[in-house]
């Protein structure tokens, strides 16, 4: 089966092609190269809608996007759904830096986050939706050369290391997208 991967992120495209590898999901993906919609959503659902709505309207092909985003507890939720222009920029590093100066006097104890993805399908039946949770805590200093955004300041629960420093075979196994793509997997198989 081939979907329409609505996004116009590098980094997504790969991640996900490693993660539905190493699934063993035999779903084939095709980027999608039409116009981005402005994600004009409040939440991770709305945003991703938004953009597999387009992508399924412009090619006809059952089309999924996601959002996603860090989460902090003691911020409310933010980033959140803010979390790529957090700075007021889409610079990875701008973004960490913001976040860990906003950070610098909250112990590490009360430094709680999740990463968040919801992942929109849509075809001719509608509208499906998947969401995973991967929690863990902000670091006081990024670490690591892996991954991207903010995976060098989030370290997932139960390690040490942070998501920049876990292998990327492992990430793609425990990572809320790999949480989200399970589901989606599991639903079309």
């Amino acid at each position: 089966m081939e979907l329409v991967f609505a996004t116009g992120n590098p980094h997504k495209v790969a991640e996900v092609q490693g993660i539905l590898s190493a699934l063993g999901s035999n779903l084939r993906i095709a980027g999608y190269q039409g116009p981005s919609p402005k994600e004009t959503g409040v939440s991770f659902l709305e945003n991703a809608a938004i953009k597999a709505r387009a992508a399924f309207e412009a090619t006809g092909v059952a089309s999924f996007a996601d959002d996603s985003g860090l989460c902090v507890d003691i911020m409310g939720g933010s980033p959140g759904i803010f979390s790529a222009i957090w700075s007021g920029t889409r610079d990875d590093a701008t973004n960490r830096n913001l976040l860990l100066s906003q950070l610098e006097d909250i112990a590490p104890e009360h430094r709680q986050a999740s990463f968040v993805c919801t992942i929109a399908l849509v075809d001719a039946s509608g509208l499906k939706s998947f969401t995973g949770v991967w929690p863990g805590s902000i670091a006081t200093e990024a670490r690591g050369e892996g991954g991207f955004g903010y995976d060098p300041v989030f370290i997932p629960a139960d390690f040490e290391l942070t998501a920049a420093e876990i292998p990327a075979d492992l990430k793609n196994q425990i990572s809320h997208r790999a949480l989200a793509l399970q589901q989606l997997a599991q639903y079309l198989t």
